[in-house]
């Protein structure tokens, strides 16, 4: 019962915050997604100080779970694997690409709460944690690019670039 007491109060301090989302981005356009894309990048290195650096990005997803979680972030997500994929992780000579499925997504919820559209700001946030989580743990950039965007789960590709 405690549990649904704290997201609650989550909740609506992220109802808050969804409406700071809103009234920035109509203030001032597009700019809102990169300014919060760069303080999600910041949010994710800063909290990711620390953590065991690996190559392998099912362990840096681990390691990326785990910060969220120790940081009481309820951004739950998990590698997918699609029927016609052989493996879960696909490479390329220059990139790592996982699909990801978030289902319960803080952001999202709040979102459709306060009535703001996704794919804003506020999701731009979450691809920078990404950005700056995997940046500290595998030493490479990465990007989260939105597959689909719905109501009950989002699916989005992890990309991280290889380094020359």
């Amino acid at each position: 019962m405690e549990t649904n007491k704290q997201r609650l109060a989550l909740q609506d301090a992220m109802v808050f915050l969804g409406a700071i989302a809103s009234g920035t981005e109509q203030a001032i356009g597009e700019s809102a997604n990169s300014i919060s894309y760069l303080a999600g990048v910041n949010l994710g290195k800063r909290l990711s100080e620390g953590v065991t650096n690996t190559k392998d990005i099912l362990q840096a997803l681990d390691s990326t779970r785990e910060v969220l979680k120790k940081n009481d972030y309820l951004w739950l997500f998990e590698p997918f694997k699609t029927h016609d994929q052989e493996t879960i992780v696909q490479e390329d000579e220059n990139s790592i690409q996982v699909m990801l499925v978030f289902r319960d997504c803080m952001i999202r919820q709040s979102l459709f709460r306060f009535g703001h559209t996704q794919k804003g700001s506020l999701c731009n946030m979450m691809y920078g944690f990404f950005a700056g989580a995997l940046q500290n743990i595998m030493g490479q950039e990465s990007s989260l690019e939105i597959v689909h965007a719905g109501e009950n789960a989002c699916y989005k590709k992890l990309i991280v670039r290889r380094t020359p």
